[in-house]
Parts: C-alpha cells; sequence; structure tokens
C-alpha cells in the first residue's frame, strides 16, 4: 500500500481537471518512474475504483528569471486516469 502512496503523489486541480471530472477522468502528479499499469494498480487500490484507461505525459521544464537568476522548473509526469462509468473519487478541493 505504502508503494502506490508514492506512485501517486497528490491529485491535479485545475480548470482543465475539473471539466475533466463530467467526463469520469481524473488528473494526478505522479512519479516519474511509473509505468501505466503501476499507476492503474496504485489507483484501484487507494480510491477502490475500476480504471479503464491510463494515459499520461511528462510535463517539461520551463525556464524561469528573478532578478539576475537564472533556473528553471523542475519537470514532472501527469496522469489522466479514466473510470468506469458509476465509479468517482472524492477529491478534496
Amino acid at each position: 500500500m505504502n508503494e502506490h502512496r508514492v506512485t501517486i503523489q497528490k491529485p491535479i486541480i485545475t480548470e482543465k481537471a475539473t471539466l475533466l471530472r463530467e467526463n469520469n477522468k481524473y488528473v494526478f502528479k505522479v512519479d516519474p518512474r511509473a509505468n501505466k499499469v503501476q499507476i492503474r494498480k496504485a489507483v484501484e487500490s487507494i480510491f477502490d475504483v475500476h480504471v479503464t484507461s491510463v494515459r499520461t505525459l511528462s510535463v517539461p521544464s520551463k525556464p524561469k528569471r528573478q532578478g539576475l537568476f537564472q533556473g528553471k522548473t523542475s519537470g514532472w509526469k501527469k496522469a489522466i486516469v479514466t473510470l468506469r462509468r458509476g465509479d468517482s473519487i472524492e477529491v478534496i478541493e
């Protein structure tokens, strides 16, 4: 169970993610090393739902500047999880 908590880091709550919830799709920030099978098992065990599909994408890092200092944000991995009709996840906003 603990390894599933490491795979799923946190839910993404944005305007687009909220609109996706109407189609039974939920967005999570996940471990960059996790694959689709691990993400599916983690969501099913943590939230007790049935997952029909998992789509993943890597969000690239962006350059940032604060005065004279330059740097960049860290890249991360996002997963869009589609649940079976009738299943839902209670997301705390």
